[in-house]
């Protein structure tokens, strides 16, 4: 499975953390294309299903309280198993943090990407176990206190 970008976004449309994997677009295309998921994610209803397609990508978004967790993928990706990974990211955020909240992610958005980074390489899933991830990420913060 590959990943092209995870983007977060506040109910307000605001982008919290956004990382690219495998797609080179200048910050402008970024820009856009941002503006375009996150147009077509916000105006979605509840009763509609968690993923779309726009451009060459199939969007998977989950809401949890004020954060939208959006991934694009190639379209012949497995929409469930995205949606199984954005559950999977945010219990690690949620273990990390304690009830992560937006204010985390904007307070230390290196500490994010550093879990990403423990979760996807290139943009591929290379683990999705919650102790594999947290153990370099406290080790970190335990060089970082030091």
């Amino acid at each position: 499975m590959t990943v092209k970008f995870i983007l977060l976004v506040n109910k307000q449309g605001q982008t919290r953390l956004a990382k690219y994997f495998t797609e080179f677009l200048t910050t402008d295309e970024r820009r856009v294309l941002e503006g375009e998921v996150v147009r077509r994610c916000l105006a979605r209803t509840d009763k509609q299903c968690s993923f779309f397609e726009l451009r060459q990508y199939k969007i998977v978004y989950r809401r949890y309280a004020s954060l939208f967790f959006m991934v694009g993928v190639d379209q012949e990706e497995n929409e469930l198993a995205m949606l199984e990974f954005i559950h999977c990211f945010v219990e690690v955020l949620d273990k990390h943090f304690g009830q992560v909240c937006e204010l985390d992610i904007m307070n230390e958005p290196e500490m994010v990407h550093y879990i990403v980074d423990e979760m996807l390489l290139n943009g591929c899933i290379v683990d999705t176990n919650k102790s594999n991830i947290l153990e370099p990420v406290e080790l970190l913060e335990q060089v970082q206190a030091s």
